[in-house]
């Protein structure tokens, strides 16, 4: 995450096993994560980032009514990168549906539970490892 409306909000990359809150950024009318410590910094999410959040998922389409996801667990993507001014990080939920995450309600808590791998795996280096050490054992049998 760090969509479009948040160019002008300090940012920093999410940490597996920390714990973020939804938030709307001063300033903004975009809500997004942030640390529990410090809700002035949008935490950013890469796509493919898996979370889990404490409770249901609750979200609104900024009417008075919310709705729920009967999921705690959910990961994040992008949803028409294709148009541009709109916003486009989303929670992919395992139903198949998605929440926009300016969509969600405040102050909901969401556990980073695994980033993406961000190396293409032609460009990782490739290090063989070694499961067991063998030698081979050769029985000499008495000759007669």
């Amino acid at each position: 995450m760090c969509d479009y409306s948040l160019h002008a909000v300090a940012t920093r990359p999410a940490e597996v096993g920390e714990t973020i809150v939804t938030t709307t950024f001063r300033g903004t009318s975009t809500r997004g994560f942030a640390s529990e410590a410090d809700l002035s910094v949008a935490v950013c999410l890469l796509p493919g980032t898996e979370l889990a959040f404490a409770d249901n998922v609750r979200y609104d389409n900024r009417w008075i009514w919310t709705r729920t996801v009967n999921s705690r667990v959910g990961k994040f993507g992008k949803i028409d990168p294709h148009i541009p001014d709109r916003h486009h990080d989303a929670i992919e939920f395992p139903d198949g549906k998605y929440v926009l995450v300016t969509q969600l309600v405040e102050g909901q808590r969401a556990t980073v539970l695994q980033l993406p791998v961000t190396q293409p795996v032609g460009e990782r280096e490739h290090k063989p490892q070694i499961v067991a050490e063998t030698r081979s054992t050769i029985t000499r049998l008495p000759i007669g």
